[in-house]
């Protein structure tokens, strides 16, 4: 019953996705587009945190430099989109390898303040490498070209890019889920779990969390090689620490516990610091206030206290 409840209500939400440029103004084109991307940030996160149960404050490394990656092919060489994008999920997943070899030894507390030091390090290199970032100024000025595959398409239409966003969101999480429900993800799950059983078991449970850290980091590298179009620019502040604390909270607040938690987080997150922004300039105070209580109430997360709930209904 819960996965039914679960596929209908997904069913419901591609179906609502897909209709947004015809019956949504330019605006929430825009905030659908911002929504899709960082809860694909989330949802990589989550594949680390969730399902490994590794803390990462560092997570914005790998979505800021997938971000810088296309904004420099694309200033420099105009490649086109789709290359622009597996560029970035391999330079992410390259700076990946590295951080999380050196890091996943590590457990708990120390391994996030490692990834917390890490993130730190790659935001200053880019914001003190002037001659290739161009510093805190971003880099900017770069346009889209073709997407690639022969495939035409007017990417600086907001409402064509947007659906682009939504097929290639779709995809990689598609992925994601498959590795989330293979026996790769399984044992992910065991590890977070109880390692030390895993590890008895014959397992080198290093070798697995470098595994979910090093796809984690691939498919948020995708995700800023998208949000570098769509907001124009590529800037240090993608990889700040406060940029890392971003999917942390929308997985939370959606539920760590299932796929879909971190893209309600993402949706709910991303509303909220808009409707808000426009009634008060205290936004920041009301926005903290209102996503505490949501954490506070909602322990399993909107997603599965909603469940739950739905299943304590009906019987």
């Amino acid at each position: 019953m819960k996965n039914t409840l679960l596929m209908v209500l997904l069913a419901v939400v591609i179906a609502g996705l897909v209709a947004v440029p015809w019956i949504a103004s330019f605006f929430y084109v825009f905030i659908f587009t911002e929504i899709l991307i960082l809860g694909l940030f989330a949802v990589s996160f989550n594949l680390i945190f969730g399902y490994t149960g590794m803390l990462s404050f560092g997570h914005a490394a790998f979505f800021g430099i997938g971000a810088y990656a296309t904004a420099l092919i694309l200033i420099h060489l105009q490649w086109p989109f789709l290359a622009c994008l597996l560029v970035s999920m391999g330079v992410a997943g390259m700076l990946a390898l590295v951080i999380g070899y050196l890091s996943v030894r590590l457990n708990e507390v120390y391994f996030a303040m490692l990834t917390l030091a890490f993130g730190m390090m790659v935001f200053a290199a880019a914001y003190q490498w002037r001659s290739l970032t161009n510093g805190s100024d971003g880099l900017a000025g770069f346009t889209l070209g073709s997407f690639g595959l022969g495939i035409d398409l007017m990417l600086v239409d907001p409402a064509v890019y947007y659906q682009v966003v939504l097929v290639l969101v779709a995809m990689a999480s598609v992925v994601l889920f498959m590795i989330s429900r293979s026996s790769f993800g399984m044992i992910l799950k065991a590890i977070r779990q109880n390692p030390e059983r895993v590890a008895f078991a014959g397992l080198n449970v290093r070798t697995y969390r470098l595994a979910a850290f090093v796809i984690a980091g691939t498919f948020a590298g995708l995700a800023g090689g998208l949000m570098a179009p769509f907001l124009r620019v590529a800037s240090p502040e993608l990889m700040h620490w406060s940029m890392s604390a971003e999917p942390i909270l929308m997985a939370i607040l959606g539920g760590t516990g299932y796929f879909l938690g971190p893209f309600i987080g993402s949706a709910v997150f991303v509303l909220l610091e808009t409707w808000i922004t426009s009634v008060t300039q205290s936004w920041m105070l009301v926005l903290g206030i209102i996503l505490a209580l949501m954490v506070i109430f909602f322990r399993k997360g909107l997603l599965g206290t909603a469940v739950d709930w739905w299943m304590e209904v009906k019987k």
